[in-house]
């Protein structure tokens, strides 16, 4: 609670209004008290009043049946000063007060007999001094429930209210938690600003100091992207000079010994041109880019694939091919395709051995495309599987020459694309073989 303004804020309205709900409902209550009283008292003002105008007399009180079903609590007692008798009827059965003479006038409460009453002490314009009585626990009675039908509102009222505070407290932060979640669901490379026109005065600042932070992380990614891409242009040229250069020396004549250190250049440029081409495809795949408008082919992004590392496939005799005819279309740049199953494939036949096997194959499920790579080679196993898609990264152990990039670029294309790269064992009894699905959402 110490860290959410939301709470914060809700709990201090909350008791606010309730501190403020007590406080108005003790007043309205009190005055309320207060008024019933006050209007009782006029009541044996106005009888009294009467009673001077003559237009009522006092008589002696009878105890017929009347007056036996009547609420004596309920009842305003008349009489005149000393004419109590004690061996007249109890006041509870309808007889008079037991009042000294000597009272002054005015109100004031009494106790008579255990019992506490109101009374009016009046002198008549005749001389006559008469009592107006009524019983204070009736009176009180009355009064406690005019004042709690007045605070009865408030005790209704207020839970609602906090309730219409919570409620609306909430929804005044949702544009906070909606921009939360929209930049947490991001990828890495959704870097573009975000709308700050619908949110409240108080939180467009921090949204466009988002925007701002957005803006500065783009232009850092895009500066070293272009780093890369020009070094490795850069670089490209002279290794391509010195490859030809070593073609050339390997036709001169030289000695075992000479030709030998030659073919160890030859092979070292050659995988320094390999890096540089994987750098430079990393490079282009981070560059945010498009979806295409038409669908490619799956089977064509095999066919084109297999024509271009059919040779590496044929030096170490893998028997590599697709499996069935089944043909499916996806939404994706035909350069990220031939990326990421180039880059699945090289590696199955890199580290496959010779005389091996390499399958290709495609299948549709609902809602997306599954492309899957599958060798007999040695797998990955379960601790380096999250590893193997750092950049530069190699397994322990592995003899095969390479940049350690490949996985790296076919995540980062996954990434980007929406789609799941899934390893697992071709063999899961013996817990070899690498078998590689890339899940590709249709859309």
């Amino acid at each position: 609670m110490n860290d959410s303004v939301q709470l914060k804020l809700s709990f201090a309205l909350s008791l606010a209004i309730f501190v403020v709900a007590i406080v108005a409902g003790v007043f309205s209550f009190l005055s309320a008290f207060n008024e019933a009283h006050e209007l009782q008292d006029d009541v044996l003002r106005q009888v009294a009043q009467l009673m001077n105008s003559r237009l009522l007399s006092p008589t002696l009180p009878t105890t017929d049946a009347r007056l036996a079903d009547a609420d004596e609590e309920s009842r305003v007692i008349v009489q005149r000063l000393g004419e109590a008798d004690p061996s007249a009827t109890s006041v509870d059965a309808g007889g008079t007060l037991s009042l000294p003479t000597t009272l002054a006038d005015g109100l004031q409460t009494l106790d008579v007999g255990g019992e506490n009453f109101r009374v009016l002490v009046k002198t008549t314009a005749a001389g006559e001094r008469i009592a107006v009585a009524q019983e204070s626990e009736f009176r009180n009675e009355i009064a406690h429930d005019g004042a709690l039908r007045t605070v009865m509102p408030f005790l209704i009222l207020v839970p609602v209210l906090l309730l219409i505070v919570a409620n609306l407290v909430r929804k005044m932060f949702r544009p906070i938690a909606a921009l939360s979640r929209a930049i947490d669901q991001r990828a890495e490379q959704e870097l573009h600003p975000v709308d700050d026109r619908h949110f409240p005065v108080e939180v467009r600042p921090f949204a466009v100091a988002i925007n701002r932070l957005l803006a500065r992380v783009g232009q850092s990614m895009e500066s070293q992207r272009r780093f890369v891409a020009d070094a490795a242009h850069e670089l490209r040229s002279p290794l391509t000079a010195l490859s030809l250069q070593a073609e050339r020396l390997a036709e001169a004549e030289m000695s075992g010994l000479a030709r030998e250190r030659l073919t160890v250049l030859r092979r070292g440029i050659e995988r320094d041109r390999s890096l540089l081409d994987q750098l430079l495809t990393l490079a282009r795949v981070r560059s945010a880019a498009d979806l295409p408008q038409s669908p490619v082919s799956v089977q064509r992004i095999y066919r084109r694939v297999l024509e271009d590392l059919m040779p590496l496939a044929g030096a170490k005799h893998i028997d590599i091919g697709v499996e069935g005819t089944e043909d499916a279309k996806v939404r994706v740049s035909e350069f990220d395709m031939i990326a990421v199953v180039k880059n699945l494939v090289d590696n199955a036949i890199r580290y496959t051995p010779e005389g091996g096997r390499v399958d290709l194959s495609v299948r549709v499920s609902e809602g997306s495309v599954e492309l899957c790579i599958r060798d007999n080679g040695p797998g990955i196993p379960l601790a380096e599987r999250e590893r193997v898609f750092d950049p530069f990264y190699r397994a322990l152990g592995s003899e095969q020459i390479g940049s350690g990039l490949g996985l790296s670029i076919v995540q980062t294309i996954a990434h980007r694309i929406g789609a799941e790269i899934r390893l697992d064992f071709t063999d899961e009894s013996r817990q070899t073989g690498l078998s590689a699905v890339v899940i590709v959402p249709t859309r």
